[in-house]
Formats: structure tokens, C-alpha cells, sequence
């Protein structure tokens, strides 16, 4: 089994309730991994696979992924840099059988947050673990969440839902659903939205435009959330409010 024995009788640092992903082909290390964090007050989901691990981040969305650097599909540097590149904010422990210069460049220029070389202790995982979260602000308090019906925007993790779906958006579309949600039931001109949005002022069809995209995002179901008031601008609210 990769990982030393305990070097220290100091108290382990313990999670609250904090969501964590271990990815690792090795049977019996998921299992060692998955024991240790869950009795250390983590709540724990794992995955064989590169394939797996991107699965499970979307139906999961942890605060932490622990994920191994030698998988059989993808590796864990290709799956690091798709989550990036899908908008995945949250820390990275890579566990890596090699320790090469090269290879921690290339992992933390793929968006990794630490490494651990195999083999290593329990305790020094559990300690890397709590320094990170704790570093990205994952504590077990919630975040800042903005709500609106069925509709939250999670401010820390810039995740949006509707209900139980996630909903990816774009930077912009972000900004604008934000901007609409904190002045829900009130309306904001097209000016407003632009001077907010861009801090530019571009043809009035820009605005459109992105209204309509985020739209067809937010509203894919019923009841619709977000209104044109012609001649007025655009306002959050439910159907038949004001």
C-alpha cells in the first residue's frame, strides 16, 4: 500500500461536511482514501477514471479534488485542465508516483494547488487537504447565495441552478444574471445593463443578445423568470408579479 506510516501523534485536522472527489485507479488506495476522509468528517465520492472523474465532478460538484496523475484513460493533467477550461473552480491535490520538476511545472500550469508523492503519510494528506480548503475559503459555513424562486447563484463557487439543474453560463451571462437577480422585480434599462456589464455602450442589439442567450439557459423551464418590459428595459421577476 502506497502510504507511510504516522509520524506524529498531533491531532489531524478535521473537515465539516466539505464535499471531496478522490480519483485513482488503484482499488485498494480509493478505498484507504475514501475510509480515511469520511471518518475524518469529509464527505467523500470517488472515481476510477478520467472519464469518471469528469462525470462525477458535474453530478457532484465537490469543494476539493484529490486526483491521481496516472490514469488509464485521461490523466489527471488532462482532467485538470477540461475542468479548468469548463469553468471548475476549486482546489487540486495531486497524488503523483513521480516527482520530476518537470512534471509539477506542468501540473500546477494545468491548475493544480499541491502534490503529494507516492508514498505518502495519512496525516500529511489530511493536513494538505484542510490547508487548501481553508485556503479557498471552503469552510462548512455556506457561502454568499443569491436566491430567487427556484433559481441560486452560489457567489463564492459562481455556480448557478434552477431548481436541481446546473447551469453553465459564461462570464458575461454570469455578470448579467447577477445584476438582474440583485435588483429582482425592478427593472434595468438596456443603459443600465450595459454600463454594468461592459462599461461600455455598444447597439442596443448587443443587449439583446446576450439577454436572449442567458435566457434560453435560465428559462429552459417553466415558469419563466426573466421579463421584457418594452420600452423599459428588462426585470427578474415571476409571472404576473407587478
Amino acid at each position: 500500500m502506497p502510504c507511510a506510516p504516522p509520524t506524529s501523534d498531533a491531532p489531524l485536522p478535521r473537515g465539516k461536511g466539505q464535499r471531496l472527489l478522490v480519483v485513482d485507479d488503484d482499488p485498494r488506495m480509493t478505498e484507504l482514501l475514501e475510509t480515511t476522509l469520511s471518518l475524518a468528517g469529509y464527505t467523500v465520492a470517488t472515481a476510477g477514471s478520467g472519464a469518471g472523474a469528469l462525470r462525477a465532478y458535474e453530478a457532484r460538484l465537490p469543494d476539493l479534488l484529490v486526483l491521481d496523475v496516472m490514469l488509464p484513460d485521461l490523466d489527471g493533467f488532462t482532467v485538470c485542465r477540461r475542468l479548468v477550461e469548463n469553468g471548475a473552480r476549486l482546489p487540486v491535490l495531486f497524488l503523483t508516483a513521480r516527482d520530476s520538476v518537470e512534471d509539477r511545472v506542468t501540473g500546477f500550469a494545468m491548475g493544480a494547488d499541491d502534490y503529494l508523492t507516492k508514498p505518502f503519510s495519512l496525516p500529511e494528506l489530511l493536513a494538505r487537504v484542510h490547508a487548501l480548503l481553508r485556503r479557498a475559503g471552503r469552510s462548512a459555513e455556506a457561502g454568499p447565495v443569491l436566491r430567487f424562486a427556484d433559481l441560486t447563484v452560489d457567489e463564492r463557487s459562481r455556480r448557478v441552478r434552477r431548481g436541481d439543474r446546473l447551469i453553465a453560463l459564461s462570464p458575461t451571462e454570469y455578470k448579467l444574471l447577477r445584476y438582474l437577480l440583485v435588483n429582482a422585480d425592478h427593472v434595468m434599462s438596456k443603459e443600465q445593463i450595459m454600463d454594468h456589464v461592459w462599461q461600455h455602450h455598444f447597439g442596443e442589439g448587443v443587449v439583446e443578445k446576450l439577454v436572449s442567450r442567458l435566457r434560453a439557459k435560465v428559462d429552459a423551464q417553466d415558469p419563466a423568470l426573466i421579463h421584457t418590459m418594452r420600452g423599459f428595459g428588462y426585470s427578474l421577476r415571476l409571472s404576473g408579479d407587478g
